[in-house]
């Protein structure tokens, strides 16, 4: 990884987690962080590559002993999970994957979200505390911050009443070498996104680096991630075609694909897998089907497609996605939260969604984004909709997480004190 100039390599154990994966995830796989953190620091060093990433290390960090310890054995930035929840409040419920969630953290459901009685001055003075344990240990070892004593295995010994070999774990690094990190970034910087025009698989992430205002107009079959992590304001047109990871974890800007002006098939397949994965934002068309789990763990943005394969709309907990085509099995599997709009379909995952009649009120909503999506790509297909939208409305069926609509309204005595008063009041 440092080779192919990784600015950063993670280390994660085996412990933490929030208790949601299976019980043979969580007990049987994996192992200690320090094992691969000790390892790692050794290796890098011994190739002289040390100097040129930063070390980060996970799983199951509690207290300022494990910070320390990670540091000597090599690490200069450590992450926090389990403890940051439990901290707001995470009884360790391991129903994070249900939608019931007790204490109101891993839900889209109001009444039991109306339970959260976490604050950010939780998080803060648990990691004030964490700090302050580090700074008691730092200055037993006589060293005044953790830059002081990254790396330096040779403060560490064995518990004497350690039965466990420890001496690999523990092997010092070559002092005359950079055990810590010294390079602003390893390796050039990237490439610039390529000006508007042709544009081939070598080209991935394209757009990522735009910023508002910006706008690119390519043609050709785009690389991996086009139009990835994309900002407000900024806007990527496709004459082609594109593969996997199309808007992933985009936050704005619009993102629009059309076939080839000379493809004269009727349903052209123009993007792949796992489209608008993670997306917080933005508006995405694309003018023919892609492949399976289409806006999975999407959470704010509005994407139309003509078609899609499985797991369609997957793990959503919100925005808006339309197929104007059939989509695959598994339907909804995991959806909490955002609507979709659907002509047919093989499968819905009944334990997830339920199919119904469009509202009235969300028939305007649909009409205009078909009406966007005919006009930033040009579809046959949705023009053909417009032409008769009072039969094509008919024909669709709006998908909505079974949460949504089988779980009452928060009861005051449910609500916050403030709210609850205001409920009162009415």
């Amino acid at each position: 990884m440092a080779k192919a100039k990784a600015d950063y390599i993670l280390i994660s154990g085996h412990d933490g987690g929030t208790g949601a994966s299976p019980l043979s995830s969580i007990k049987n796989a994996g192992a200690p962080w320090e094992l691969g953190l000790a390892e790692t620091q050794q290796v890098l060093v011994a190739n002289r590559l040390r100097d040129r990433v930063s070390l980060r290390t996970d799983g199951g960090l509690r207290n300022g002993r494990d910070i320390v310890i990670a540091a000597l054995l090599g690490a200069e930035e450590f992450g926090f999970g389990t403890g940051l929840l439990v901290a707001l409040g995470c009884d360790m419920a391991r129903q994070c994957h249900l939608n019931t969630c007790p204490t109101g953290i891993a839900t889209q459901r109001e009444d039991l979200r109306a339970k959260f009685a976490g604050r950010p001055e939780h998080v803060v003075n648990y990691l004030f505390l964490i700090a302050e344990e580090v700074r008691e240990h730092l200055s037993r070892l006589g060293a005044r911050s953790l830059q002081e004593v990254i790396g330096r295995a040779e403060l560490l010994e064995p518990h004497a009443d350690a039965v466990l070999d420890l001496s690999f774990v523990l092997a010092p690094t070559d002092e005359n070498l950079p055990r810590r990190r010294i390079a602003a970034r390893n390796g050039d910087l990237p490439a610039a996104p390529p000006p508007s025009g042709a544009i081939d698989n070598s080209h991935r992430t394209v757009g990522a680096a735009l910023h508002a205002g910006e706008s690119r107009h390519y043609q050709g079959s785009a690389g991996q991630s086009f139009g990835a992590f994309l900002d407000e304001g900024v806007e990527l047109s496709l004459e082609g075609q594109a593969q996997d990871y199309v808007g992933k974890g985009m936050g704005g800007g619009v993102i629009a694909i059309r076939p080839f002006a000379t493809d004269a098939a009727s349903d052209p397949v123009l993007a792949g897998n796992t489209i608008a994965y993670g997306a917080t934002g933005g508006r995405l068309f694309v003018a023919g089907r892609v492949g399976e789990r289409f806006c999975v763990r999407n959470s704010g943005a509005t994407a139309v497609v003509e078609g899609a394969g499985d797991h369609f709309c997957e793990y959503m907990t919100g925005g808006v996605a339309v197929a104007l085509g059939p989509i695959g099995w598994n339907a909804g599997a995991g959806m909490t939260g955002g609507v979709a709009y659907v002509t047919s379909w093989n499968q819905l995952n009944a334990d997830s969604v339920v199919a119904r009649e469009v509202p009235a009120e969300d028939g305007v909503e649909l009409r205009a984004l078909v009406e966007e999506h005919q006009r930033r790509t040009g579809s046959v297909l949705a023009g053909r909709m417009l032409a008769d939208w009072a039969r094509s409305l008919k024909e669709f069926r709006q998908l909505v997480p079974v949460a949504a609509i089988s779980v009452p309204a928060p009861s005051p005595e449910q609500l916050p004190e403030k709210e609850a008063k205001i409920v009162n009041q009415a």
